[in-house]
């Protein structure tokens, strides 16, 4: 195990969100681009591209928009540092971080769950209002070799959004590696690992960005 990782799961409880994207990072999954920012003078250099969102960055809230910790689609440089202003006014001992806004893509929910008869498990669905709506997911206990992930996208009813339905760009191949490498971080970390939470995944032609991330660690 990467000293990286070993330094991360150190901690007990929830990481921060840039905490959970650096771990995934770790395993080959690709997320958003982000910085974290503590003070306005970060925000020069940042080499993010426009529009961004603002977001508080703590592993003591879990919930950002529940406190009016996110801000999205935010345009340009003037309006992030007032934006900056107001959450540094909200959130005074808190970290920040500047996420590059994803493209829209084909929103899935994959996750990892401690199962109390079963241990741990990982989960996969279509994301957005489908994961309400339809309670549309499906379940394996880790570890998962290809033919489980295979499997667990198949029985997704809205598996046609993975297969170009209405000529959506999206590859369900690349799903397929996603939930293996998510339960790869499963097996190594199991001991460690209460809850994981990738909520949306966007999925696209020829590459996956996992938009937002939760981990609580044991």
């Amino acid at each position: 195990m990467k000293a990286s990782i070993k330094k991360l799961i150190e901690k007990k409880g929830p990481l921060a969100e840039n905490e959970v994207k650096d771990l995934l990072k770790e395993y080959g999954i690709g997320t958003t681009k982000y910085k974290l920012v503590n003070k306005i003078e970060d925000l020069e250099n940042l080499e993010l591209k426009f529009p961004v969102a603002l977001k508080v960055c703590s592993s003591k809230i879990l919930h950002k928009t529940d406190v009016g910790g996110v801000k999205l689609d935010i345009k340009d440089m003037d309006e992030l540092k007032k934006t900056f202003k107001d959450f540094r006014k909200k959130f005074p001992k808190e970290n920040l971080l500047v996420d590059q806004m994803a493209e829209k893509g084909v929103e899935i929910i994959i996750g990892l769950i401690q199962d109390p008869t079963f241990g741990l498990s990982i989960m996969c669905g279509i994301g957005g209002i489908f994961t309400e709506l339809y309670k549309d997911v499906t379940f394996r206990v880790v570890p998962i070799v290809k033919f489980d992930a295979e499997q667990m996208v198949e029985e997704i009813k809205g598996k046609k959004l993975l297969e170009g339905f209405r000529n959506i760009p999206a590859n369900k191949q690349l799903v397929i590696d996603l939930l293996i490498r998510v339960s790869k971080i499963g097996e190594e970390l199991k001991d460690h690992i209460d809850e994981m939470d990738l909520n949306p995944v966007f999925v696209y032609k020829d590459n996956i960005c996992v938009v937002d991330a939760k981990l609580i660690l044991k």
